[in-house]
């Protein structure tokens, strides 16, 4: 078992932007399986669970039935401390176990809200090791703070216009259109198009065959035949959304970038 997480951020016209080329084309290299958790979980969180888990394995043990009637009992009761509960989580986690796997399945559905998401973390890598043990093949789990949908990797992209010019109404259309267009050509799922005054924020489902600057490029540069109004500097992140400030802090950058051209 093999675990990966390319907390990616770039910026084009940076040095990084090839970082997600490189780790695309040497998952589809390997000819192993991957995994890409669908639920966001926040990166500190995923990093507090592997950490956790880690230790656990290190003193892994194999559950009995009384462990398994024991941890149900417990998870259930609202008096069961939140460290206990993650400790079980984990524990069942760590276990090659079907019967660990449909645990963690059946108490997802009505854990703690505070819970969830170590639940999901905890029911990801049951998975992964009871399909590493059944094929005999390494699995390799990918973990971002967006995370995905069907094999398909989540993105955060945010495009300014051409010197922060106001969008007009036609400009309005292009996107909508281009975007729409472009991305379901590449299999690429829109899962959010925010078209403001003079910015647009894009949350997109991208497969792990195609590159996110390729793609981006492309879409920008249709939507430039149409009056050159979408900028190439764009800031693009699988860790997390960014807030109105995060948004607005990148925006101020990209002015200041403006007058020293």
């Amino acid at each position: 078992m093999m675990y990966l997480c390319p907390f990616l951020e770039v910026k084009y016209m940076a040095s990084r932007e090839e970082i997600f080329k490189h780790f695309s084309d040497s998952l589809q290299n390997t000819g192993e399986r991957f995994h890409i958790l669908d639920h966001r979980v926040p990166v500190e969180q995923q990093l507090e669970y592997f950490s956790y888990s880690y230790k656990l394995r290190r003193r892994k043990r194999g559950l009995k039935d009384s462990d398994y009637d024991k941890y149900m009992e417990k998870l259930a009761s609202v008096a069961s401390p939140k460290e206990e509960k993650k400790k079980i989580l984990s524990t069942l986690g760590a276990s090659s176990e079907i019967r660990a796997y449909r645990l963690l399945e059946h108490y997802l559905q009505e854990a703690d809200e505070e819970l969830v998401n170590w639940t999901t973390m905890a029911l990801m890598e049951s998975r992964i090791i009871i399909e590493t043990e059944l094929s005999g093949e390494r699995q390799i789990y990918i973990s971002t703070g967006l995370g995905g949908k069907a094999g398909k990797m989540r993105f955060y992209v945010l495009i300014p216009s051409v010197k922060m010019a106001s969008f007009e109404a036609y400009q309005h259309e292009v996107i909508e259109k281009e975007f729409n267009w472009l991305f379901s050509k590449n299999d690429c799922e829109i899962e959010r198009l925010t078209i403001h005054k003079n910015y647009v924020e894009l949350v997109v489902l991208i497969p792990m065959s195609t590159h996110i600057r390729q793609i981006m490029e492309i879409v920008v540069s249709e939507c430039n035949i149409y009056g050159n109004f979408l900028s190439d500097t764009l800031t693009v992140t699988n860790v997390k959304e960014l807030t109105q400030d995060e948004v607005n802090e990148v925006l101020k950058i990209y002015k200041k970038s403006l007058r020293k051209r």
